[in-house]
Order: C-alpha cells, then sequence, then structure tokens
C-alpha cells in the first residue's frame, strides 16, 4: 500500500502530520488507550507523539505496512488510528490495529476506519487480515464483527502487557468474505436482559465476581462441577471478565441470575454453544441457598429456553447426577425430558467417574 489518503464510510485515513501532535498525546495518554495498548510509552507525552509521527509511522509504511490517523471529513482533526502491522508477504497477510480517540468514541469511527482500510488492503493484493485483541476489550471485538472479521480462535500468552503475558482473541477476514457484518451465533439479549417479573437474567460482568465465587465454592456446588473442584478467586474472576468476549465469539451466553423484586445476584446459568452445526447448546444453573425453594431457576431456565430457540437453536440438553434431584425437577418443571443414562461419563473424585443422566427440550417441549 502506499499511504494516500482513502475517504469512506464517513471517515477520512490520512498520513500523519505535526499539526496531530497534540492530539496524539492526548489520545494515547488516555488511560483506555493505555490499557489495551500496552506497548505505548507511559508516560505519553508529546515528545512520544512526535515521535510516532516523525520516524514510527514512517518506519511501518516502509516496512510493507501502513499508519493512518482517522480523521473527520469536515475538520481533519484526528479522531484516532488505524494501520497494517506484521506484514508476511508470502501468506498475503498483516494485522490490523486502531485506536478511538476519547472525543470520537462511540460514533462507529473504528468500525468504519477498519473496512475502509480493509477494502483498501485486500484492493493491493491482501489476501487474510488479521485482528488481535485483549479477550477483555469487548468493544474492540464488537468492531471486529462489525467490519466482517470472524472469531477465528485464542492465540494463547501472545499478548504482553505492563502486568505479564496474556492472552489475544484472533478474528480474520479474507479477501473472498462476503460483505457486511459478521452474523452473530448468539446475538445479545433483547434491551439487555431477559426478565419474567420475578426473575432477572443479565450478561455475566466484572461485577459480578464476588457472588460468583461464593456459588462455585460451596460444597454441593463444587460436587456438580466438572471436575468436581473448586475454583480459583482468579480463574472465577477471569471468567467474569471474559464473559462479554466468549458471547460475542458464539461460544457461550454466561448469565447472572438476579431477583428481579431486589436487583441481587441469586445464581447462574449459562447457555454453551457446544454444537453450532446441529444447532444445539448446553444448558447449566445453580442459585445461592437463599435463593432456593422458590422456583427461580425454573423461571431462569425458562427464560433461557426461550431466547435460545426464538435466536434460532434447535436443541437445548442439560446433565445432572442420577442423585441430584432438584435438578432434575427444575428441568422436568421447564419441559426438559429424561433421554438417557450417560454411565461413568463425568470425572468424580479421586480418580472415580460418575454417571450423568441426560435430558432434552426441543422448541415444541416449552412449558410456563
Amino acid at each position: 500500500m502506499t499511504p494516500e489518503t482513502i475517504e469512506a464510510y464517513g471517515v477520512r485515513l490520512r498520513p500523519n502530520r505535526l499539526t496531530d501532535l497534540a492530539d496524539t498525546a492526548a489520545a494515547c495518554a488516555d488511560p483506555l488507550t493505555q490499557r489495551f495498548l500496552p506497548g505505548l510509552p507511559d508516560p505519553y507525552t508529546e515528545e512520544s507523539a512526535r515521535w510516532w509521527i516523525t520516524e514510527g509511522a514512517p518506519a511501518a509504511w516502509a516496512t510493507g505496512g501502513a499508519a493512518y490517523v482517522i480523521a473527520d471529513p469536515a475538520t481533519d482533526r484526528l479522531m484516532g488510528a488505524a494501520g497494517l502491522s506484521h506484514p508476511v508477504a508470502e501468506r498475503g497477510q498483516a494485522e490490523i490495529g486502531y485506536w478511538v480517540a476519547p472525543w470520537a468514541r462511540g460514533r462507529g469511527v473504528a468500525t468504519a476506519a477498519t473496512r475502509a482500510l480493509a477494502e483498501a488492503a485486500f484492493a493491493a493484493g491482501a489476501v487474510r487480515l488479521e485482528l488481535l485483541t485483549q479477550e477483555e476489550n469487548a468493544a474492540s471485538q464488537r468492531v471486529a464483527l462489525a467490519a466482517g472479521f470472524r472469531h477465528e480462535g485464542v492465540r494463547r500468552s501472545a499478548g504482553r502487557g505492563r502486568d505479564g503475558r496474556h492472552d489475544l482473541a484472533v478474528w480474520v477476514r479474507l479477501a473472498d468474505d462476503p460483505p457486511g457484518p459478521t452474523a452473530r451465533l448468539l446475538p445479545d439479549l433483547p434491551g439487555g436482559r431477559l426478565t419474567d417479573g420475578v426473575v432477572t437474567l443479565r450478561r455475566l460482568g466484572p461485577a459480578d465476581a464476588e457472588a460468583l465465587y461464593r456459588l462455585h465454592t460451596l460444597p454441593e456446588v463444587v460436587a456438580n462441577r466438572v471436575p468436581p473442584a473448586p475454583p480459583t478467586r482468579e480463574s472465577i474472576e477471569r471468567r467474569c471478565h471474559r464473559a462479554e468476549s466468549h458471547w460475542l465469539a458464539g461460544r457461550s451466553a454466561d448469565l447472572a441470575v438476579l431477583d428481579a423484586a431486589t436487583g441481587a445476584v441469586v445464581g447462574g446459568c449459562a447457555l454453551v454453544y457446544d454444537e453450532p452445526g446441529t444447532g444445539q447448546a448446553m444448558l447449566g444453573y445453580s442459585l445461592l441457598p437463599e435463593a432456593r425453594g422458590r422456583g427461580l431457576a425454573t423461571r431462569a431456565v425458562r427464560l433461557v429456553a426461550g431466547w435460545a430457540f426464538d435466536i434460532g437453536l434447535a436443541r437445548l440438553w442439560a446433565g445432572t447426577r442420577p442423585e441430584n434431584s432438584a435438578s432434575q425437577r427444575v428441568l422436568k418443571k421447564a419441559g426438559f425430558g429424561r433421554e438417557g443414562l450417560l454411565r461413568g461419563r463425568l470425572p468424580g473424585p479421586d480418580g472415580t467417574r460418575i454417571d450423568s443422566l441426560v435430558f432434552g427440550l426441543l422448541p415444541g417441549d416449552r412449558t410456563g
């Protein structure tokens, strides 16, 4: 590619200029920019910006990449940056990246710039573009989806941050992929939540870590985990921070169960999309002791099942230990039917194996 101005989708991509120095410094010193771009100098000063404009960006172009300012077409003021890095000529591959200044966020700037730059890169001969994000950076992953990138997996310990190494989610677009946004396997909940007036479900988030840790370290809940061992607090915090990423990737819809009257978190429920090819997902759930015996689990299962079938899933299944009669009552009340016993399916304590009862639900089976 050559450093020519691109105008498309309501944004302008142009080369960096020294007149962008103050805006570049302010944007790159922003805490959110610093959090998800840990390779930036900290503190980021106008001297840092000067180096980028006069040396860093030209070097990107010289090595086969690209370094653009995202500018407002009406004023030409910097709104962010977009570029290509790590080109692999023999594969026709490059990595696309972007950041948006605080004063331009929430306007679709990153999506527009990513679409425009991707199209220009493909027109110049690129075959494959990778977009790598921290799993906790859900906003960036939403940009990837809106720009037509597909989730391809997780590159373990591929990122280097100020606090150590971390995993990176991999999103990819090919030159011959269809235009437009990528269809999601698991769309967002309508209005961000499901409720029947008694129980409310919403996406699990970082603030739910304490309640979820308390729930999953209860002995009776641990006994039904796979494997039956208590989680660490760190693993629960990681789950809560990455729940949105896993949802966007179509892997699972991890939900907090709330008492609709008080707003308190009283449990958890997860829909794991284990067989997208067949339209099948697994359902799991558990409640804190103070919420049990009120029918909340049955209500939560009904809500999730209704949403799952509304978005096109064809079948739900759930498994319980044979002695877990309370969970079996919940499933039967929600319309699930017992389908069989899988002997020794689950790992038990001390190297033993545990049987699992399997229940299934089809759209026409629902009750309530």
